[in-house]
């Protein structure tokens, strides 16, 4: 088979590509730094033709062009798996669904659940073997080609050849139709550190060993702890992430990751999206010693348990007396998703030596200047738990960090009160003592 002649049959335009659409359809999405440019601009200019087109995607972080043709939804209804600062303003408008899930079992959405009409995926040119890469972005997205009825590519002259892993290419004989465009990768500027979330980051550095295999999550906080293992004094950690970050390249070239001491994939920096500025791109283009795999591999619990020492760190919005965690909503509101913070706490706690850690500064200021305790007694009405009470491990703020495996309701409630804000200590205890999670001969804090 002729690759190139095959290439050039499916070679169409957006506008042509998108006719395939048709009312009632379910459209899949490319997701993260790489989102659809010109197959979306393209369906959008087919509003007026179109009823009730459905749109699932994966954190889009710029504005879809469907949404901003038809902000009435007449013709498009946009939703998404992980929101974005982009998709949450939508959200707050009406104009944008937040789809739940555990991240490692996306995948399986499309073999058991979904009925995928159209996938439009975003690609790297092809080589010279008849295969595109997917760039920094595998996650669920060859399950999704594989029961996707049609089968659209875009491909993109400046997306980055990230190498496997698996499942980390699609060939020409999988798609129906190719088009072509060339878009720059969106840049994600790293949210920035404040001096409460370094100590909150060397809270979690005493927690570390030589050897350990990291996952960091997003915002200021895993930012810290990146830029904090990147001067210390730590030997051959490991890299086992859902997303590879930009605070993870400067940890490889501290020389405090090397990956040999992993278990499983020895040497390899393991991620299944990766996300951030330009240079992170560029360091795992074409870089041998990074493997992207699908989502169902990277954040699978029993996967995470077969490296010892497995630390996972991740953030979240409140925890309540109970330790229960809400990582993704306020009230009605959804801030961003689920992702896979379950999964990495399940699997760390399962790994030989390994710890869960859920960061949060202990106080937040509204912005009417009023500070609020991010440790409560319970959640306002309508916020999401992220994860239950069963899951949570370690909880650290500025204050210190404590273990709630294991521990019974008071003992949760005197751990999680004497690592909150001492203005609020008080007050907790009282809330505690009428939810009879306090006990009698407990002292105060």
């Amino acid at each position: 088979m002729n690759y190139r002649e095959e290439y050039k049959k499916k070679l169409t335009t957006p506008e042509e590509a998108v006719k395939v659409i048709q009312s009632g359809d379910w459209v899949e999405y490319g997701s993260f730094g790489s989102p659809l440019i010109a197959l979306d601009r393209a369906l959008a200019a087919r509003r007026d033709e179109l009823h009730d087109v459905k749109i699932r995607t994966d954190f889009d972080p710029i504005m879809p062009a469907v949404v901003e043709a038809d902000p009435e939804g007449n013709a498009f209804t946009y939703h998404s798996f992980q929101f974005s600062a982009v998709e949450r303003h939508l959200m707050k408008e009406g104009k944008c669904y937040y789809i739940p899930m555990l991240y490692h079992e996306l995948p399986t959405y499309f073999s058991k659940i979904y009925d995928c009409s159209v996938a439009m995926v975003p690609v790297s040119p092809m080589d010279e073997f008849g295969n595109f890469y997917l760039g920094p972005q595998v996650s669920h997205n060859k399950e999704m080609i594989d029961h996707a009825k049609v089968v659209i590519l875009e491909v993109n002259d400046q997306m980055p050849r990230c190498l496997g892993g698996y499942y980390e290419t699609v060939h020409i004989s999988e798609a129906d139709l190719v088009v072509e465009t060339s878009n720059p990768l969106i840049e994600v500027p790293p949210a920035k550190s404040d001096a409460v979330d370094e100590r909150i980051a060397h809270h979690v550095m005493n927690e570390l060993c030589d050897g350990a295999t990291i996952q960091l999550g997003i915002g200021g906080i895993p930012n810290a702890i990146g830029a904090m293992i990147s001067v210390s004094d730590l030997t051959d950690l490991g890299i086992h992430t859902e997303m590879f970050t930009d605070s993870m390249v400067d940890m490889v070239r501290s020389g405090r990751v090397t990956g040999r001491k992993k278990q499983i994939n020895c040497s390899k920096h393991v991620y299944t999206f990766a996300m951030g500025m330009k240079e992170c791109y560029e360091f795992v283009n074409n870089n041998s010693s990074c493997a992207a795999f699908p989502v169902n591999y990277v954040n699978d619990p029993f996967v995470i348990a077969q490296h010892d020492n497995f630390m996972a760190i991740n953030g979240a919005l409140e925890v309540d007396l109970y330790g229960q965690v809400s990582s993704e909503s306020s009230g009605i509101f959804q801030i961003s998703g689920t992702g896979g913070q379950i999964d990495f706490m399940l699997g760390s706690y399962r790994s030989h030596g390994g710890k869960g850690f859920i960061c949060l500064p202990s106080t937040f200021k509204k912005k009417d200047g009023t500070v609020i305790s991010r440790i409560r007694n319970c959640f306002e009405p309508y916020t999401v738990v992220t994860m239950p009470r069963t899951i949570t491990n370690y909880i650290v703020t500025e204050y210190g960090a404590v273990q709630l495996k294991g521990k019974s309701t008071w003992e949760r409630a005197e751990l999680l009160i004497y690592i909150a804000h001492p203005d609020f200590r008080e007050n907790l205890i009282r809330q505690a003592e009428h939810m009879k999670i306090w006990r009698r001969s407990q002292k105060r804090i």
